[in-house]
């Protein structure tokens, strides 16, 4: 064999720069503020009642010694809150009249009242307080010593305002009450000088029918969940010492296990770890033995993928046929047959019923997995020139697909399952590879050009790109959908937040350069990463701190591990491929 490993190809741009840089900048945490009355919810001893912060009058005054180093008040009322979020009511009652804390102020409560309620007059009251009508506001609260809650530093209040009054013009549309709804948007959202886009579209919203609304705004009534989204957004922005944020108590306790976590190289259970005990994984129950080979496929290995209920393993590479593996028994249960060039790419259906393979004979094909046998087609691609096919993935519902290409007209194409073009988005770049969230908010895409592209997959409108100094080769986007993962040709992977696309981490070690190679997320909660390597070995390097763990012989030298696949249910199997022909 003259050739190893899949090679890029070699007239890709090599310009370096930015274009278009993230749509959301990056953002830092707001500081917490204490409240303003300086005691910070403690109870007075001389029995006067400041206004102050989720406190009454205790029934028996607790010690102000801290709590091992904590503040007292901070844990207690986190306490109560987690029993009130464990069911148990009365306990947290108990809790509460014992130690003179409580969760919120009575302001907080009826703040978040009022919003569930849509009393959006008192709601804005008991948020900012009374205010001159020509500041925007022009409400007053019952109490009129009220001065709002206290807000983390730095927020727009106009933009709050914004968010409050949207949801009021949004219902108000919603029961065809245009009347008092365009008053709303002249009167009171307008003067508040948000983007004009957003008022333009609200504008638009005018002439739209009760569900053409919900779409076009992405939200779902009065009745669903919109005004608890919206209660969540405006907590983000109120001081956590007034509100705390939902669920606080267990939000920490899922810090703590992560911090463990990070700090266990080895961790691959497939339950969480305990709250007992610190957390340590042994290395002997981590995957680093061979246990079988696979030697069924006539040519290097350069696609290869475990279905998502993990019972069916995929390969596929310089030979035309493609294989389906049992893993139970690891025994060929349909060798797929019809393509005539090489095999680049596969990828499963939600669902497991249908597998699409990619091929340079630029076509690409869906099979029906139970049966082995070809659904659908699609051969839109022809173009003269080598490689056409080179990428798909599958819409979350299962129901539509896209496919892309180095040339054609339809590069970066939707297409249905009846084989029908739904939309293309005519790229003036070559498609490398893509991928798509789970949650189906994103799409991204690498090109031959040294492009990352991200797409809002529901509005099919680009988000942002940048442009890289060095050839990608792969990307998979995480199971929570927050971050991307790049092969890069200059022997890097990197981990790069969708949002902003913020660099979080960069794992080295692996030799890359000519060829394809296509690493993987891995381990039960994804905290590994892992990849093939031009040295014939196997790289695993621990996710949160990107310490390499283990370099692993994969394959036969001289040659490369082109491509990893990690089992999704079963956290002690993973397979390679290689340029030797086999899956181990």
């Amino acid at each position: 064999m003259t050739a190893q490993g899949m090679r890029f190809h070699q007239d890709a741009s090599t310009t370096n720069g930015t274009r278009n840089g993230s749509k959301g900048s990056k953002q830092s945490s707001p500081n917490s503020q204490p409240v303003s009355n300086g005691t910070n919810g403690h109870t007075n001893i001389h029995g006067s009642m400041p206004q102050k912060n989720g406190v009454h009058q205790p029934t028996a005054r607790a010690t102000q010694q801290d709590f091992y180093g904590h503040d007292r008040e901070e844990v207690t009322r986190l306490i109560i809150q987690g029993l009130d979020d464990l069911g148990y009511h009365e306990a947290a009652n108990t809790l509460s009249r014992e130690s003179g804390y409580e969760v919120e102020s009575p302001a907080v409560a009826l703040f978040r009242h009022a919003v569930l309620q849509g009393d959006w007059r008192e709601a804005e009251a008991l948020l900012f307080g009374s205010e001159p009508a020509d500041q925007g506001g022009g409400v007053s609260i019952h109490n009129g010593d009220h001065q709002g809650l206290k807000f983390v530093e730095g927020v727009d209040e106009n933009q709050l305002r914004f968010l409050l009054r949207k949801q009021k013009y949004l219902e108000l549309l919603e029961s065809k009450d245009l009347g008092r709804a365009l008053m709303v948007l002249r009167q009171e959202l307008t003067p508040l000088k948000q983007e004009r886009s957003q008022l333009q579209q609200l504008s638009s919203m005018l002439v739209n029918t009760p569900d053409g609304l919900k779409k076009e705004a992405q939200w779902d009534g009065a009745t669903g969940q919109s005004r608890n989204v919206l209660l969540q957004e405006l907590s983000k922005s109120i001081a956590p010492s007034v509100m705390i944020p939902e669920h606080r108590l267990a939000d920490l306790l899922n810090q703590v296990k992560r911090n463990q976590i990070s700090h266990c190289l080895y961790h691959n259970p497939s339950r969480s770890p305990s709250l007992f005990a610190d957390h340590m994984c042994d290395r002997s129950q981590f995957p680093l033995r061979t246990v079988l080979e696979l030697g069924q496929n006539a040519g290097e290995v350069w696609a290869m993928r475990f279905s998502h209920n993990g019972k069916m393993l995929a390969t596929s590479g310089q030979a035309t046929d493609v294989l389906i593996y049992d893993t139970d028994t690891f025994q060929v249960l349909h060798r797929l047959t019809e393509h005539t060039d090489h095999v680049a790419y596969l990828a499963w259906s939600p669902d497991d019923r249908k597998l699409i393979t990619c091929s340079h004979d630029k076509t690409s094909r869906v099979w029906d997995a139970p049966s082995g046998q070809r659904i659908l087609k699609i051969d839109h691609h022809n173009h003269p020139g080598p490689g056409n096919l080179t990428a798909a993935a599958w819409s979350p519902d299962g129901q539509s697909f896209v496919t892309g290409s180095l040339h054609g007209n339809h590069k970066l194409c939707l297409w249905g399952i009846d084989g029908e073009p739904l939309f293309n988005w005519n790229v003036d770049y070559r498609v490398q590879d893509c991928a798509i969230s789970p949650n189906g908010k994103r799409m991204v895409v690498i090109s031959s050009e040294c492009q990352i592209v991200v797409y809002n997959y529901e509005t099919r409108e680009e988000e942002y790109s940048i442009l890289l100094k060095n050839k990608m080769t792969c990307v998979n986007i995480s199971q929570d959908s927050q971050h991307m993962l790049i092969n890069m040709a200059n022997s890097e992977i990197q981990l790069i937040k969708i949002d902003n696309a913020e660099i979080v981490k960069r794992y080295m070690g692996q030799q890359q350069g000519e060829f394809v190679i296509r690493s993987t997320f891995g381990g039960a909660d994804q905290n590994l990463i892992l990849s093939g390597s031009e040295d014939a070995k196997v790289y695993i390097w621990h996710k949160e701190n990107g310490t390499l763990i283990e370099t692993l012989e994969g394959h036969h030298s001289p040659g490369c591990v082109n491509v990893i696949a990690w089992n999704p249910t079963d956290p002690c199997m993973f397979a390679s491929g290689g340029d030797d022909h086999k899956v181990r």
